[in-house]
């Protein structure tokens, strides 16, 4: 049985398409296709949003990799592999960067799972080029073009949706980039999250920052708190930054994959936490998060989370923590505490 993604697998099929090119990969790609792929063009380079993909291609040479909201370095390439994102609005965002950044007569070749309409692919390339489908199989498709028309330079900051948040007596512009959990609206769990909070002090994690609400909203509130505001995803790192940055707040924003590069002495750890990987429901980062918690809290640290109330966390808060208090309920949201006692 592969151990490559379907997209990766149709991609296999056509290894044809990239023989003596420099490949560039970027999008939805979640496995080490990049690798075998290096055996059949002159090089392969990633550009990932997603921090935990970066970190596992550190330890291949062979393979350069580059992670964050868009690529700042000199890359030669002439091929673009992309794995099509789960928004359409990423992939347009992708696009817009990635053809401004390899210019006119980069070849393309997209792969995805049909579910997620990569179909979308031969309108959204329209302005580049001609983008046609070649195969099909696993459910997937494989589409091939070249990018033949000039191509309109790429500012980040024209892609942020801005909007105004008003939670209780604060008010807040929030700042958002395409592929952002909530791009462009506020989670109701969230919201619920954030009225049940205590007046907080100390240092304070926003774990799965997104685009910055819950950290932002924390250091409105608590002048006293020292906020940390980590995600996977770059995109959300740089929405997170911006929203701060326009509503004059502090905090320090930065790239974790779980608990990777977090510290271990929190007062409180806040977190929607994700439940999504790609189309799929995957709930090991959650579980994850919610097992180890106590481990990077002080002494009598507390622990507050909103959660789909389908979501079975109160098991995994009970073996972690001896105790789960479920504080607020809703039709469809439950906010979870728990204190480090040990």
């Amino acid at each position: 049985m592969s151990t490559y993604t379907p997209p990766s697998q149709i991609a296999q099929r056509q290894l044809d398409y990239f023989h003596g090119k420099h490949v560039l990969i970027a999008g939805e790609a979640e496995d080490l296709f990049a690798i075998e792929l290096a055996k059949h063009c002159e090089s392969v380079a990633i550009f990932t949003t997603h921090y935990g993909y970066y970190k596992q291609f550190r330890q291949h040479n062979q393979i350069s990799s580059y992670f964050g909201a868009q690529i700042e370095a000199d890359i030669k390439a002439d091929m673009l592999l992309l794995y099509w994102p789960k928004a359409k609005a990423e992939a347009e965002f992708l696009l817009s960067m990635l053809m401004a950044k390899l210019g006119t007569n980069t070849e393309i070749c997209v792969v995805g799972e049909n579910r997620s309409g990569v179909k979308s692919i031969e309108k959204m390339f329209s302005q580049y080029g001609i983008v046609k489908k070649y195969d099909s199989a696993r459910r997937c498709s494989f589409y091939w073009g070249q990018c033949l028309n000039d191509v309109i330079p790429f500012h980040l900051n024209d892609w942020y949706k801005t909007y105004s948040l008003t939670i209780g007596n604060d008010t807040l512009t929030i700042k958002s980039l395409p592929g952002v959990f909530s791009h462009g609206e506020f989670d109701k769990g969230s919201e619920l999250l954030l009225e049940s909070l205590p007046r907080l002090k100390g240092r304070v994690l926003d774990f799965g920052c997104g685009a910055g609400v819950i950290g932002s909203v924390i250091a409105t509130r608590n002048p006293d708190a020292q906020v940390d505001m980590c995600d996977i995803s770059a995109l959300a790192l740089e929405s997170s930054k911006a929203t701060l940055e326009a509503n004059g707040l502090q905090g320090h924003v930065f790239a974790s994959d779980i608990y990777s590069d977090t510290a271990n002495n929190y007062h409180y750890l806040i977190s929607n936490p994700p439940f999504h990987s790609g189309l799929d429901t995957q709930y090991s980062a959650a579980e994850t998060f919610l097992s180890q918690a106590p481990n990077h809290l002080a002494k009598q640290g507390n622990m507050f989370i909103v959660a789909n109330n389908f979501l079975k966390y109160p098991p995994i808060i009970n073996q972690a923590f001896g105790h789960c208090e479920t504080t607020i309920k809703n039709n469809k949201f439950t906010i979870y505490h728990a204190i480090k006692s040990r």
